[in-house]
């Protein structure tokens, strides 16, 4: 909790500044918080890598890729000839892999991706975990009583926060039924936004929950929350104690991000990198050459 509350403390505190004087040296202590805590923090990933056999909702096409073309010479970007080379990605939709969905997903009249606010890159992270009634019941959909025995053991869910709910139906991916998968109640979704008024919740399969009707989903989206889908790795995550980043584009209208999560979790947590324990600048020489495959569709080393 050392963790937390020394971040918090600090964007409090550069928050409630009001003078330039003041911001100053507010700014001063994100940079302190920065090397006192978050630069020994370690980071994990919670995204899918997109690729063209990625599992994908049903009711869309599948993806591809391949090799930008000069539009001057009608040929792919050679190392050789154009000193770079460049991939043109075909997307049949918005709504795939790790995402992040945008209200305007379900109702016009709330927010698109990029009308979402940059307030979304960093918040609290809580991880709730069903995984073990997962393990027995493979449609197993979080209870309220699921968010009421995590609170009986961490205490109550912070306002503003992210609620991942770990099922860990992700570790087989990309071998994931689509169609039979672990679910989030409606009364779950509601209790967490209406009595918990947390940010967003998120969860491991590609849809909310199996109803024909979409139920959780749609209440969530029109209603002006947005929710996370496809996000893996919560078995390395701790369920208190960590901070979420959020990064995703700005498609004009979209209804939903291709997102990248990357839980942030206490120096001491077991899992996760440092920074600066793998080369970052420069990033690190590979042996084998990034070549175009064309029987896998993409770029590989093999």
């Amino acid at each position: 909790m050392h963790f937390l509350n020394v971040a918090t403390v600090v964007f409090a505190g550069l928050l409630a500044t009001g003078s330039a004087e003041k911001a100053h040296a507010g700014q001063s202590r994100l940079w302190s918080a920065y090397d006192s805590v978050l630069s020994n923090a370690k980071y994990i990933d919670l995204t899918h890598t997109i690729e063209p056999a990625m599992p994908i909702w049903r009711g869309f096409g599948n993806i591809t890729f391949s090799q930008a073309v000069n539009k001057l010479t009608g040929k792919p970007f050679a190392y050789t000839k154009d000193l770079f080379v460049a991939n043109a990605y075909q997307l049949t939709t918005d709504q795939m892999g790790t995402q992040l969905d945008a209200p305007a997903h379900f109702n016009p009249y709330f927010a698109a991706s990029d009308e979402i606010p940059a307030t979304f890159a960093l918040r609290k992270l809580v991880v709730i975990d069903v995984s073990n009634k997962v393990a027995t019941n493979s449609s197993y959909a979080a209870t309220v009583d699921d968010v009421l025995e995590w609170e009986a053991k961490h205490g109550r869910i912070p306002q503003r926060s992210v609620v991942f709910v770990r099922s860990d139906w992700s570790k087989t991916w990309p071998s994931v039924d689509t169609d039979v998968f672990p679910q989030v109640l409606l009364e779950t979704v509601q209790f967490l936004h209406l009595q918990r008024s947390i940010l967003f919740h998120g969860h491991e399969p590609l849809d909310t929950d199996m109803t024909s009707d979409f139920a959780s989903e749609r209440w969530l989206l029109t209603h002006g929350y947005a929710q996370a889908e496809g996000v893996t790795n919560l078995h390395m995550v701790p369920p208190t104690g960590c901070l979420l980043s959020t990064g995703f584009p700005k498609f004009l209208g979209g209804t939903g991000n291709y997102v990248r999560f990357v839980a942030v979790c206490p120096p001491d947590w077991p899992q996760g990198i440092l920074p600066g324990s793998t080369p970052e600048a420069p990033l690190p020489e590979y042996k084998n050459a990034l070549v175009w495959n064309s029987q896998k569709g993409h770029r590989s080393r093999s």
